[in-house]
């Protein structure tokens, strides 16, 4: 379960971001999962929970945006959604393909309040 591992960078990126001061909460935290990467939303969130449980993150939101997988054409230059398991053009049937979108995996917003 690499979704763990995962959340624990996820915390380790918040609080680097984080002011010095020790009145801070962390209200939110975005993320971008790319549907290419593999990573289970629901585990991703529960690996969060756990690893958060009695720090400043404790009462955060883990938010996670999934973006589609979307592919270029080489060939005809047209843009489609795909698959992971089925990276093609949906124009032209080309596998000559630019995954544009869909490998995603960063932290996008921290809400924090006082």
């Amino acid at each position: 379960m690499h979704e763990v591992s995962i959340a624990r960078n996820i915390i380790e990126i918040v609080n680097s971001y984080l002011p010095a001061t020790n009145n801070v909460s962390v209200k939110s935290v975005k993320v971008k999962v790319g549907a290419f990467t593999s990573i289970l939303p629901d585990a991703l969130r529960f690996g969060y929970e756990v690893l958060t449980c009695g720090t400043n993150l404790q009462d955060s939101i883990l938010d996670i945006l999934e973006v589609s997988l979307k592919v270029k054409c080489n060939i005809c230059g047209s843009i489609s959604g795909g698959e992971p398991s089925f990276l093609y053009c949906h124009s032209c049937g080309s596998h000559d393909v630019e995954i544009i979108e869909g490998t995603e995996l960063n932290v996008s917003e921290i809400e924090i309040f006082n």
